[in-house]
């Protein structure tokens, strides 16, 4: 249970699975009441709804895909409709590794969808607001180290939609909403991790092997909570969840 989140409205996209899931469900195990935001998987969001309701909390599920304006603007729609106004938006969602996609697809979902979304909640988000961005180490540290095989493309596009988002802060802090980015080592059970060990096998193993212990989906999770409740933390600040081979 985390303090400062009670009352909140929260907003975390790709929330049917993995660490969004459990974004979605500590946040409302907080107080927090919860937009989930997923693409595909209705049954999953159901699921997570049913475990923020659980909390006595209310869930709200938002069928949108972040890649198309339309539906991330009819999204915020039907936010503003729900609540009224959105404390707290984590940009948790992410691709770029599909085989079904185009080549711009990272791109577009990583950057514009990202700073889109950002546009389009910008209105409903109260004084003391905060935007959270979701990212990994390989994309935070890109260009400061060899990125791995498959990997490429969501790195760089992911590390391009951070310096977009980062851009925004004078236009944020006029606004009084900050801007917190969590970073994280590679996090055992995500479907990232299990794709890039079938990229490159024995990856996640000789990982741990180097680090000790790789971060739990839900601790993960925790940190994103923690980021979004805590009003000590200035905009612009990097939480890093996992060893990084790096001092900053």
């Amino acid at each position: 249970m985390i303090p400062g989140l009670a009352g909140k409205v929260a907003l975390v996209t790709g929330a049917s699975r993995g660490v969004g899931a459990s974004t979605a469900r500590q946040l409302s195990e907080s107080g927090a009441d919860v937009v989930i935001n997923f693409r595909s998987k209705a049954p999953r969001a159901e699921e997570v709804a049913e475990a923020v309701r659980g909390f006595g909390r209310r869930a709200m599920l938002a069928q949108a895909d972040l890649t198309s304006e339309d539906e991330t603007r009819r999204m915020m729609t039907l936010v503003r409709e729900e609540f009224g106004h959105l404390d707290i938006l984590v940009l948790n969602a992410s691709g770029g590794m599909e085989k079904d996609k185009p080549a711009d697809y990272a791109r577009e979902l990583n950057v514009t969808a990202q700073t889109r979304a950002v546009d389009l909640a910008l209105p409903l988000m109260p004084a003391g607001g905060r935007v959270v961005f979701v990212t990994s180490h390989l994309a935070h540290f890109h260009g400061q180290a060899p990125s791995l095989p498959g990997y490429e493309l969501v790195a760089s596009s992911k590390r391009a939609g951070e310096d977009a988002l980062r851009d925004r802060i004078p236009e944020l802090s006029e606004r009084q909403i900050d801007l917190v980015v969590v970073s994280g080592d590679m996090i055992d059970g995500t479907i990232t991790a299990r794709l890039l060990d079938r990229i490159q096998p024995g990856l996640i193993e000789a990982r741990r092997a180097t680090v000790g212990a790789l971060p739990t989906i839900d601790e993960f999770a925790a940190a994103i909570v923690a980021a979004a409740a805590d009003r000590n933390t200035p905009t612009g600040t990097t939480i890093y969840v996992g060893e990084t081979g790096h001092s900053g």
